[in-house]
C-alpha cells in the first residue's frame, strides 16, 4: 500500500480515499451534514461511544448528546457517511482551532473504509496539522490514528469526563512516532 509524505507514515488512502485499495472499495457516499442531522449524529456517537473501552466511564445520556449536538453543530464542520438513505457514521472538524472533535462509526460499519475516508478530510481540511482526543482505553482507535500517522502528543485527563485520554496531534511531513 502507498504512503504518502503529507502525513508521515499514513497510507495514501487516508490521505486521498481515491487511493484506497479494491478490496477496500467504498460502498458509501459522504456529504455535509444538515441541521437535521442532528438527533442521528447524537445517536451514532452514544451507540459508539457506549462500546466497552471506547467512551467515557459514565456515559452522558442520549438527550445530553441531542443537547450538545445541537448546540455544537453550528460550529463544526460536519461530513456524514452514508449507505442506502442510512448515516453509518461521521467527523466532525473545528479548522479554526485546528480540532479534529469528533469521529464515530456506528459498530456495524466499522472496517468498511469510512474512517479512512472521514480522516482524509481533516488531512484535507486542516492541512497544516490538528490534535484530537480519544479515550486511553479506545484501543482500536488509537491504532487507526497512529496507522494515518497521527502522534501521541501527550496524556492527560478529559476535560469534562474526568477520565484518562491520549492527545494526538498531526502535522504534515512529520514522521509519525
Amino acid at each position: 500500500m502507498g504512503r504518502s509524505g503529507r502525513g508521515g507514515n499514513a497510507p495514501a488512502f487516508f490521505m486521498d480515499p481515491k487511493a484506497m485499495p479494491s478490496d477496500m472499495n467504498p460502498t458509501f457516499s459522504l456529504r455535509p451534514a444538515l441541521p437535521e442531522d442532528a438527533a442521528t449524529i447524537a445517536e451514532i456517537w452514544h451507540i459508539s461511544a457506549s462500546l466497552p473501552g471506547v467512551g467515557a466511564p459514565i456515559m452522558p445520556s442520549r438527550e445530553t448528546l441531542n443537547a450538545r449536538v445541537a448546540a455544537e453543530l453550528p460550529a463544526w464542520q460536519v461530513t456524514l457517511a452514508e449507505s442506502r438513505d442510512q448515516i453509518l457514521g461521521f467527523i466532525a472538524l473545528k479548522p479554526s482551532e485546528k480540532v479534529l472533535a469528533e469521529l464515530f462509526l456506528r459498530p456495524e460499519a466499522r472496517g468498511l473504509g469510512i474512517g479512512p475516508a472521514l480522516i482524509a478530510l481533516a488531512f484535507r481540511d486542516m492541512p497544516e496539522g490538528f490534535t484530537l482526543l480519544t479515550s486511553a482505553t479506545n484501543t482500536r482507535a488509537r491504532r487507526f490514528y497512529e496507522r494515518a500517522g497521527l502522534s501521541v502528543l501527550r496524556e492527560d485527563t478529559h476535560p469534562r469526563g474526568g477520565h484518562p485520554v491520549i492527545f494526538y496531534h498531526w502535522q504534515p511531513g512529520e514522521p509519525s512516532a
